[in-house]
């Protein structure tokens, strides 16, 4: 009965407010975390990048080996990839000088070829779809893209178009609301506006976390990226543990 109950079942979590909720912090957790590593420890974004990248093939192999949903290690996982997402943006946009038009052009590529090649492959990029091993290789794939790319798109937006911080948060904002109101009143499958709100939220993040940490005189408001990074670490780990979270029933 349980292992019947376990294949019915996909390994990630039910797309809730819940969800969406943990999921903005994860990514602003991600661009404080990150520039932490990067800046304020100086190791740099291309050690940073190396570092955070081992974090998250450790947690993605986890995450694959385990039998069913666990809330814990699932958002570990999504923390890893939008760490090493913001270090990767961050070396491809500064170091090797492609700029932020570039590095977003670029990653947005590489987003739509990993579900062009998921979709082509097994016929679906459902996130209920999530539970076999070749399934969540494509999902954390699809996933460390969109996190990179959020990171390059929230800098291009605060920075290349002069929006700022505050700008880029009330820009990234008012889109969810957008994509929120088009799950309530129109016909559009729901995977698609999944994947733009899942998109969204990474630059929404970036924006929030450089909003807490840069100076004031760059429009931020100067808090240290190490308390910055621990209140979110609460927050997140008070929202996982304390909310029921349940594995999303598949459909495919």
């Amino acid at each position: 009965m349980t292992e019947t109950r376990s294949r019915a079942l996909a390994k990630v979590p039910q797309v809730t407010l819940a969800f969406w909720a943990i999921k903005v912090l994860a990514t602003t957790l991600g661009e404080t975390g990150g520039d932490a590593v990067t800046m304020s420890m100086g190791l740099g974004y291309l050690v940073g990048t190396a570092i955070f990248a081992v974090v998250f093939v450790a947690f993605v192999v986890l995450q694959i080996r385990a039998d069913r949903f666990h809330p814990l290690l699932y958002w570990a996982t999504i923390v890893a990839s939008t760490t090493v997402g913001t270090t990767l943006a961050d070396y491809a946009d500064r170091s090797l000088g492609i700029g932020y038009t570039g590095g977003s052009s670029l990653l947005l590529a590489l987003l739509l070829l990993s579900l062009f090649a998921w979709y082509r492959t097994l016929g679906t990029v459902a996130v209920d779809s999530v539970a076999s091993p070749r399934a969540e290789s494509f999902y954390w794939l699809t996933i460390m893209f969109s996190q990179t790319l959020g990171t390059a798109l929230g800098d291009w937006t605060a920075d290349t178009a002069g929006l700022g911080y505050l700008g880029g948060t009330a820009i990234f904002g008012g889109l969810l609301l957008l994509v929120a109101l088009a799950y309530r009143f129109t016909r559009i499958p729901h995977t698609v506006l999944f994947w733009v709100a899942f998109i969204l939220t990474r630059p929404l993040g970036a924006v929030v976390g450089d909003l807490l940490d840069k100076p004031l005189d760059h429009g931020g408001f100067a808090l240290s990226r190490y308390s910055a990074s621990a209140v979110l670490v609460v927050l997140i780990l008070g929202l996982v543990l304390l909310l029921p979270h349940r594995a999303a029933r598949r459909t495919h």
